[in-house]
């Protein structure tokens, strides 16, 4: 039975936190305790070790952090698969994991049960995120987003070029053959789609939103 069980480490500071952990590893035949760390030091000397196949680390810890023992971790390219656990729910934090190669990311929220499970599912081979790091991953990337602009016509977009130029209702409706009243529509639907008031925020907002170089 042991050759098949899924060897762990735990990595985590708070004594009563970490016994709970160890105890719910302890009690599935399918997982093997292999270790336990208070600090980020000693869980990578452990890691280094031991080989554990996951290693359940609390992202914020004495010495090192979760997250830089991940990256040791992966640099060096060990086999162990590595579960971050946090007490707070940052996209940011979720997003670095993942991109540096963490296989799942929990909350402190999570039950021992849950943790155990997630064990399992990353020692397949797969990635575990808790609900709520899911939402705030989604976050963090709708923030990492380019800011998408409007859809001008093409009208606009030359109004919007003259604009930018300094050029006067007027003298835009002279370049561009029109009548001063027909500027001034396109000027209205202009401001509209770019939720500006006046010419100096729509030329603004337009840098800003990729719209003019």
């Amino acid at each position: 039975m042991h050759g098949v069980q899924i060897r762990v480490l735990v990595a985590e500071d708070h004594p009563l936190y970490r016994q709970g952990l160890a105890d719910a590893i302890r009690a599935r035949a399918e997982l093997a305790l292999l270790a336990e760390a208070a600090d980020g030091r000693t869980a990578l000397a452990q890691i280094r070790n031991h080989e554990p196949d996951v290693a359940v680390l609390d992202v914020k810890m004495p010495r090192l952090d979760g997250l830089q023992v991940l990256r040791a971790v992966r640099r060096e390219g060990a086999s162990t698969r590595v579960i971050l656990l946090s007490a707070f729910i940052d996209g940011e934090l979720v997003h670095q994991a993942l991109a540096v190669g963490a296989a799942g990311f929990l909350s402190k929220e999570s039950t021992a049960a849950e943790v155990c499970e997630a064990v399992e599912i990353v020692a397949r081979g797969e990635v575990v995120l808790a609900p709520e790091m899911q939402a705030a991953l989604a976050g963090e990337l709708r923030l990492r987003a380019p800011a998408e602009g409007p859809r001008l016509s093409e009208r606009e977009t030359q109004i919007l070029a003259l604009l930018a130029e300094g050029l006067s209702s007027g003298e835009i409706a002279r370049e561009l053959d029109v009548s001063a009243t027909t500027v001034k529509s396109h000027l209205r639907h202009l401001y509209d789609k770019l939720d500006v008031s006046d010419r100096a925020a729509a030329v603004a907002r337009a840098m800003r939103v990729g719209l003019l170089e």
